[in-house]
């Protein structure tokens, strides 16, 4: 009788004992997974980014921003591949960047979008690169955002290569015989533009008679660079800046009656949606960009679109360069077989192995390639704004 007594003190034992281990939990509801935390095989793989989200570069930070949460949320919808994305404000300052990156960091990143602009991307590339963070920026098009770092990438064109097409496209299309430079001598962005348009334009025999520069604190009266282009004959002048100070030369050439024709880059991609300015000065204004908002593709037209609706505007190249970053990454993701347990240092190895061996179709071009040094190779589109919109030249 103790015996059997015994025995069944001991079974009630077990099963309370297995009943308190298991009770601090439901299991998951017939038919359900339970959720797998970021990091984690099965969750999301953590996608983070610096850039001017307020301030006077804002426009390019929120772009970028914007495209690439549209991007995150498609590629989310289809299930698989899962992203978590996670943007930090620099206000375009190197410093503002690395405190930045290292908030990013500490939320634990695995894969970078790098930063937006140019100087913050060469501050923050210099961490990713001693991190060993894959970096693939949208927008930085500096040389020394990749120089040197095996795994900082851009979506973007290089400086040198935007100075060398805008030159040759001038040339080729007859828009001038004679031209006006006016450009930024503190910025990296201007200077390799500029660089490179006037060696290419010596190559191609165009008479660049007017060269004049500008700095910060200096940037608000153009008065002096404009007569010295008008007096010069100049009938294109060449813009390679971002779209403020670009926005300025255009108006207060309007003021002094003087009326060449435009060329820019595609950091002059914004002026439009530049709040206080007159789009009718910008009529006419010609530039090289990757990007058009107003072509006939259905995957196109569908960004276009689902931006407008979310955002209330035409998407800029930016957003669409940020769009391309997100699905440049979850395709080399899956070639590469990557799952979100894997560490920062092994998704490294690994994007670099897939970004210097595959071809990739985007909004912003067909065919991309990246080369070991991280530049990509595609074609930029002639675009002229008329009416208030980029139309194509082409």
């Amino acid at each position: 009788m103790k015996k059997k007594f015994f025995a069944l003190m001991m079974a009630m034992l077990m099963v309370l004992s297995l009943a308190a281990c298991g009770g601090k939990e439901d299991p998951p509801a017939p038919g359900t997974d339970a959720p797998a935390a970021s990091g984690e095989a099965g969750g999301a793989f953590k996608l983070g980014g610096t850039g001017p989200l307020t301030g006077g570069a804002a426009i390019y930070g929120n772009a970028v921003k914007n495209g690439a949460q549209i991007a995150v949320d498609e590629i989310n919808a289809m299930g698989g591949i899962q992203f978590e994305l996670k943007y930090e404000d620099d206000t375009h300052d190197a410093e503002k960047a690395v405190n930045a990156y290292n908030v990013l960091k500490d939320w634990g990143m695995q894969i970078s979008m790098g930063s937006v602009t140019s100087k913050p991307c060469e501050a923050t590339s210099a961490e990713t690169y001693a991190d060993r963070i894959f970096a693939l920026t949208p927008s930085a098009s500096t040389t020394g955002t990749i120089e040197g770092k095996d795994n900082m990438f851009q979506m973007c064109f290089m400086d040198p290569n935007q100075g060398t097409a805008s030159a040759q496209y001038i040339s080729d299309k007859g828009l001038g015989t004679k031209i006006a430079v006016i450009w930024k001598n503190d910025d990296p962005y201007s200077k390799g533009i500029h660089d490179t348009f006037t060696a290419k334009a010596g190559e191609l025999g165009l008479e660049v008679v007017s060269d004049t520069t500008f700095a910060d604190g200096n940037d608000t009266d153009f008065s002096v660079q404009l007569k010295n282009a008008q007096d010069a004959g100049a009938d294109l002048v060449f813009l390679p800046m971002y779209y403020q100070p670009a926005s300025l030369i255009l108006s207060q050439a309007n003021s002094m009656s003087y009326a060449p024709k435009w060329f820019g880059v595609d950091g002059m991609d914004g002026i439009l949606t530049m709040e206080g300015f007159d789009t009718t000065l910008a009529e006419g204004v010609m530039l090289l960009t990757p990007f058009n908002a107003d072509s006939t593709d259905e995957r196109t037209q569908n960004f276009v679109a689902e931006y407008q609706k979310r955002f209330g505007e035409v998407p800029n190249q930016f957003a669409a360069d940020a769009y391309d970053c997100v699905y440049a990454y979850k395709q080399a993701l899956e070639a590469a077989g990557a799952t979100p347990d894997m560490s920062a240092e092994d998704l490294c190895a690994a994007m670099i192995e897939q970004f210097t061996s595959m071809t990739f179709d985007g909004l912003t071009g067909d065919g991309m390639t990246w080369d070991a040094t991280g530049a990509v190779s595609k074609s930029p589109k002639g675009m002229v704004i008329e009416n208030g919109a980029y139309v194509g030249l082409d």
